[in-house]
């Protein structure tokens, strides 16, 4: 499975720009962050779907192509479809479109030539019959055992092994990059492990501010990953140490009033300086298929404009 990497490309995931025409935001880049050369684009999912009209660009070959058009005339590139969303939601309405949104992503990108989807494994109930989604991230206590494995046997593993299918059959060449992340049922090396062997199109996307603020080490994960891993996210996390001393990791106010968190996420280099971000990128061409390590921007505290220019100049010296 091995290929060779010669050094990530700089991404950005325009969803912070959700309002503004794709031709406004990439006209901005140019000029702000001319390091930045791939796109991911949300394309279904909870992810907004301004910039990639997917039901237009399945069905009209000529708008797929001027949209193309718009993007590479500008030395741009379409790094990988966005569709993270919940196919496991316990609401068939909501699970069956986050489904649909799916393959239909899978379908556009091998009409597009693009090789890379990001999605979540999503997060099932916790017994048939719910009518919400369970994250069963730990086995502490009697009325928590054994949900974890009955949500993989009755929906994970049947899910992603169907996807895994379609996926190769559909687009041979593409990975669906799942994000690891909690709140969903794949967000550490372990349940990486168990879904990626459902099949070869199964990969991982790699995002370090997950691994930082649930106290994993990203260079071990991507060590251990290795070439399953076929795209990653730029983005960090600073902590607030007297909040965290009050109310730890598994705070539940997450966004609110990001001033009273224990964490939150941050422009690149505002957690780990520029010496770990350039150990992270070097482990990425070193032991990973990933090509694109995408700015993704939610800090609370620096504006997209003003956050992923800074954040674009870090990589570039990282690579």
């Amino acid at each position: 499975m091995t290929e060779s990497v010669d050094r990530p490309n700089i991404g950005v995931v325009t969803e912070p720009f959700a309002g503004r025409p794709l031709t406004d935001v990439m006209d901005w880049l140019l000029r702000a962050a001319p390091r930045v050369t791939d796109l991911e684009l949300g394309a279904g999912g909870y992810a907004p779907t301004g910039h990639c009209d997917v039901p237009l660009l399945l069905r009209d070959s000529q708008s797929r192509k001027a949209w193309l058009r718009e993007i590479s005339t500008r030395g741009l590139r379409v790094a990988a479809l966005n569709v993270w969303g919940n196919p496991l939601h316990p609401d068939e309405t909501i699970a069956r479109k986050h489904d649909a949104d799916l393959r239909d992503a899978v379908r556009l990108a091998a009409l597009l030539g693009v090789d890379r989807v990001v999605a979540l494994a999503g997060c099932p109930p916790g017994a048939r019959g719910d009518r919400t989604p369970h994250f069963a991230g730990g086995e502490w206590l009697p009325y928590l055992e054994a949900i974890h494995d009955f949500q993989w046997t009755e929906w994970v593993e049947p899910y992603w092994s169907e996807i895994a299918e379609f996926v190769t059959s559909e687009h041979p060449q593409l990975l669906v990059c799942l994000e690891l992340h909690p709140g969903t049922a794949v967000y550490n090396v372990e349940t990486f492990d168990r879904i990626a062997a459902l099949g070869d199109s199964i990969a991982a996307n790699i995002d370090p501010s997950h691994f930082f603020w649930m106290r994993m080490d990203p260079l071990s994960v991507v060590s251990a990953i290795g070439d399953r891993a076929g795209h990653s996210h730029g983005k960090d996390v600073q902590f607030a140490g007297s909040n965290l001393d009050l109310n730890g990791l598994l705070d539940r106010r997450w966004p609110h009033d990001p001033t009273a968190l224990p964490w939150n996420f941050a422009v690149v280099g505002r957690g780990r300086d520029a010496a770990w971000w350039r150990e992270f990128v070097s482990m990425l061409k070193k032991h990973s298929r990933v090509r694109t390590v995408a700015i993704e921007h939610e800090d609370p505290f620096v504006a997209a404009e003003e956050g992923i220019p800074v954040a674009a100049e870090l990589l570039a010296s990282a690579r």
